[in-house]
């Protein structure tokens, strides 16, 4: 995803980090360092570090959250869908490599069910690009509910990107 040379715009990427298990700052900064390899590109702001109680499910394992951003260049011809979904992809196969497993369960009613995780991987926004799609909505639906996203996202997004997410 980085410039080859021939590109076309340049986006900024905004991801929410998070884990809960294990050596969890360990986790956010092996993901970053992941996310940089399969980006090929190294981030360029990486917020503190929050430490959250568990969002949509009891756990006695407290989240530590981060925000990280890149600045990517959509490759020339590149629809913004499928850059999103390459991006998605990545970050998924982050998710799995660091051990990350199982695929999101719903119950019976259509809601999410949340578990502790090693690493959790959200694309939170890209640029101005909207996206509804059933496997992936950017920006991402629910940032505005939890603090975790919010307060690493404010450390590391300009105040015009902040007011426009409210508007």
């Amino acid at each position: 995803m980085a410039d080859t040379g021939v590109s076309g715009r340049e986006v900024m990427l905004y991801l929410g980090l998070g884990s809960n298990l294990g050596d969890r700052r360990h986790n956010l900064l092996e993901a970053v360092r992941c996310l940089d390899m399969a980006f090929a590109v190294n981030h360029d702001a990486l917020s503190s570090f929050v430490e959250t109680e568990p969002w949509g499910f009891d756990s006695d394992d407290i989240f530590l959250n981060a925000a990280v951003r890149y600045r990517l260049s959509v490759p020339r011809g590149t629809s913004m869908n499928a850059f999103a979904h390459e991006i998605l992809r990545k970050c998924k196969s982050v998710e799995a490599e660091m051990g990350r497993t199982g695929k999101p369960e719903y119950d019976s009613d259509g809601r999410r069910i949340y578990r502790s995780r090693i690493i959790d991987i959200d694309i939170l926004l890209l640029g101005d690009f909207r996206i509804d799609d059933s496997d992936l909505k950017i920006p991402h639906p629910l940032m505005h509910e939890r603090d975790f996203v919010m307060i690493p996202l404010r450390g590391i997004v300009s105040h015009r990107t902040m007011d426009s997410l409210f508007m």
